[in-house]
């Protein structure tokens, strides 16, 4: 029988193919892409979505080792330095990993403990890890858009 966090490991992983999907066929050339009026360009929405999954690994779910230097949130806008696609999905590969491997040790009632965050509030871990789901699920919609209509 398999425990909370083996189903919720299985919804996670599930619903992070809206990324995922979107990244073979990724060029270079994708990265520097925006939708008028939205200055936010592929390569931005990418570091966003790993560097939020590593926040989330690191101060909700309290995943040791890890740090973060959140520069999409620092920044607020595209400055055009995310273009490096091989660094990129090195980095959504680490904030993966970082946020699996979390999600796979903890005990069952774990996920009905409440954290508090201040761009949320309190959540129980459960309804926190549908938020990072949810969260990078919406910016991979904002990345299929610009990928199909974006210049």
């Amino acid at each position: 029988m398999k425990t909370h966090s083996q189903f919720l490991l299985e919804l996670w992983q599930e619903a992070r193919t809206r990324l995922t999907d979107q990244l073979a066929e990724l060029t270079t050339e994708d990265l520097k892409k925006t939708l008028s009026p939205s200055p936010n360009s592929v390569g931005f929405l990418l570091r966003h979505i790993a560097e939020v999954e590593l926040l989330f690994a690191k101060n909700v779910f309290k995943a040791p080792g890890i740090t973060v230097h959140a520069a999409t949130l620092i920044a607020k806008h595209d400055t055009g330095e995310w273009n490096n696609l091989n660094a990129l999905k090195d980095f959504l590969g680490y904030a993966f990993e970082s946020l699996k491997e979390i999600i796979e040790i903890q005990i069952e009632d774990y996920w009905e403990q409440s954290v508090t965050t201040a761009e949320f509030g309190i959540k129980t871990r459960a309804e926190a890890l549908g938020r990072i789901a949810s969260h990078t699920a919406y910016h991979s919609g904002q990345l299929a858009l610009v990928l199909k209509y974006g210049k």
